[in-house]
């Protein structure tokens, strides 16, 4: 984990970003953190957003994924003492960086890395040989690298938040990596003594790294990133943040489009999925213990303004990346989208991926156990009418 806290010096809001290598921070957690950070040191919910990089080489927080994997009740007790204790660390970290705060100037830049892949429109096993032909490949993709970077009144760089949409999936084994953003943030560091390199995934829930699946092709990975960050800081001038800072948040309430019910629970245990089993089983005992199941959950969106052009906007869980197309073709190239904020809930499909279903738009809730199958298809539009919401609030 890592924290960057800014401050205009004036009356405006303290915020505090936090990065992540965590596969997925649930509500549950993250919860526990903003109250504690509200505590000690009075920062309000619109001042914190708590960015993971949805990392698969990591261990389990929480309630995320509950019934994806067969555990035993010691490996949940080692889930819970692991989650108690990166509560505490987060805690610490927001207080460290708030108490580190000096003077600084910011400026942002866009870089570029081509690695991302849309895994909808893409056979992944039919990406090599396309690659080799020199053919090009189909399906929305973002391949720009938003930089920020802070830098001390020395002329030291303090830190460089950057972002990519792409899943951190080049590795998938029971060993700790952080992927591809892992290696990136290292070269960077590297290449910058004295600076914190942070990274964010911003829309990337619907692209993948490929080819993949090997560590040579995870460090080339990281290190296509690190360059598309290098070529945004040798672009002079960087764009300066003017001083001022505005925050906006609100949770917005998503549909299912149908609730289960004890019917389709107790059909669902005969399932040919472990997963849809486990997770059927689990519903099943909440109800028996009388619990109601919402039909809505509640969806965290931010806005921040940086000075008067910068704005970002994070957003809960795996947004596919025709969230980032929108939102910067409708609040102009300065806008850094981000994803995997908050809360991992599941895939948040656009309305054309509900359309087209699949893995990220169909019927797929079970696997991150809301008591739904889908997501109404007004999903996209709600939550573009909350970013409308606070993009204007924090305009004025």
């Amino acid at each position: 984990m890592k924290a960057l806290a800014l401050d205009d010096g004036k009356r405006g809001p303290r915020v505090v970003l936090i990065t992540s290598d965590f596969q997925g921070v649930p509500k549950g957690m993250s919860d526990r953190v903003f109250q504690q950070v509200k505590k000690k040191f009075e920062l309000d919910r619109h001042q914190i957003m708590f960015t993971f990089s949805h990392n698969h080489c990591g261990p389990r927080l929480g309630e995320d994924l509950i019934d994806y994997y067969p555990v035993e009740e010691a490996q949940e007790e080692l889930v819970r003492k692991y989650t108690d204790r990166m509560v505490t660390r987060s805690v610490e970290l927001i207080g460290r960086a708030l108490a580190d705060l000096k003077p600084a100037t910011i400026h942002t830049g866009q870089g570029r890395a081509t690695f991302g892949v849309n895994r909808r429109n893409n056979r992944e096993a039919d990406v090599p040989a396309l690659l080799a032909a020199g053919k090009p490949l189909v399906g929305p993709v973002d391949h720009t690298v938003p930089v920020m970077t802070v830098t001390g009144k020395n002329g030291s760089l303090r830190a460089i938040p950057f972002g990519y949409a792409c899943h951190p999936t080049t590795l998938s084994f029971t060993k700790w990596c952080g992927d591809y953003p892992g290696y990136a943030q290292v070269e960077i560091e590297k290449n910058h003594p004295g600076a914190l390199a942070m990274f964010v995934n911003t829309c990337g829930g619907d692209q993948n790294p490929l080819p993949r699946r090997k560590l040579e092709l995870c460090k080339k990975y990281g290190h296509m990133l690190a360059v598309g960050v290098e070529e945004a800081l040798k672009k002079q001038p960087l764009r300066p943040v003017t001083p001022g800072l505005k925050t906006a948040f609100e949770y917005v309430p998503l549909a299912y489009q149908k609730l289960v019910d004890r019917e389709m629970l107790t059909k669902a245990q005969k399932s040919n999925n472990r997963i849809e089993r486990r997770w059927a089983g689990r519903l099943l005992g909440k109800l028996d213990n009388g619990a109601k199941f919402s039909p809505t959950y509640p969806y965290p969106v931010h806005a921040w303004r940086l000075g008067k052009d910068t704005l970002m906007i994070g957003m809960g869980a795996e947004t596919v990346v025709d969230f980032a197309l929108r939102f910067k073709n409708e609040f102009g190239p300065r806008t850094w989208v981000c994803g995997y904020a908050d809360d991992m809930i599941s895939y948040i499909p656009s309305r054309r991926v509900w359309e087209e279903g699949g893995y990220e738009g169909g019927a797929r809730l079970y696997e991150y156990g809301r008591p739904a199958y889908r997501w109404a298809g007004d999903v996209e539009k709600r939550i573009a009418t909350s970013v409308h919401k606070l993009v204007k609030q924090v305009s004025k």
